[in-house]
């Protein structure tokens, strides 16, 4: 618990969403507080670190939106540093490391999807994982077409096969793909464990409130330190074996 001015602020809610989340409604899921960890035989997964959510550079959101309505601006490259880190704590922890990306080949007809009117696009440059995240000999790299990268994908078979219980998530947007990949992995059993930092959203209030909800109901939102530190820990005891 910390103090915040004269508020004591708990541990469990010590999260981005303090300025958007009133007192009433944190009143109302107090009865979700519970510990938090990352959970045993845990493998990271990376939802849409593609060209698009970063085009435009490192402005408002705003602003690149005007060019680039499907960019994050300058959420996305705020979570650049932040999830170098826990790859590079990923890899030297030795755990899988799984990538969601579009599916822009052409016989899967990228452009016939018409659930929604929105337009997602189908040139493969866009969609291509940003270098600062490259997948590295072993990773895999899963293609979707839905937002949840476990609708239509191998993903699940890829996880039994590894005897996978546990999930760390990042990536974007918190309130669409990241949401959907989420929940999907709670519906089948996972442990699921979101890096606050390593998630972003165009909009703020998106990111803070999805975050909010999925703490409470389907996955543990941790502090990028906190996950960190748990990744060390199974280094030292992988390098002691």
């Amino acid at each position: 618990m910390r103090v915040k001015g004269f508020q004591m602020i708990d541990a469990f809610e010590d999260h981005c969403w303090q300025d958007v989340i009133p007192a009433n409604v944190l009143e109302l899921y107090k009865h979700y507080k519970r510990e938090i960890f990352v959970g045993p035989k845990v493998a990271l997964l990376a939802i849409d670190l593609y060209e698009v959510a970063y085009q435009g550079g490192p402005r408002p959101v705003d602003e690149v939106s005007k060019e680039f309505p499907s960019s994050c601006g300058i959420n996305a490259w705020n979570a650049i540093e932040p999830t170098k880190k826990l790859f590079a704590a990923a890899r030297a922890a030795g755990i899988p490391i799984f990538y969601s990306t579009g599916d822009t080949r052409p016989e899967s007809r990228p452009g016939a999807i018409k659930a929604t009117n929105r337009r997602n696009g189908s040139d493969a440059d866009l969609f291509a994982i940003r270098p600062e995240f490259a997948p590295q000999a072993g990773d895999v790299v899963l293609t979707k077409q839905r937002a949840s990268a476990f609708f239509a994908t191998p993903l699940t078979a890829h996880l039994t096969q590894l005897g996978i219980q546990s999930l760390i998530i990042i990536g974007e947007s918190t309130s669409g793909c990241v949401r959907a990949s989420t929940v999907d992995g709670f519906s089948h059993g996972y442990h699921m464990t979101m890096v606050e930092e390593c998630c972003f959203d165009r909009s703020d209030i998106s990111h803070k409130v999805n975050l909010f909800d999925l703490h409470h109901k389907y996955a543990d939102v941790m502090k990028i330190e906190q996950v960190i530190a748990h990744l060390n820990g199974l280094t030292a005891t992988r390098v002691a074996a």
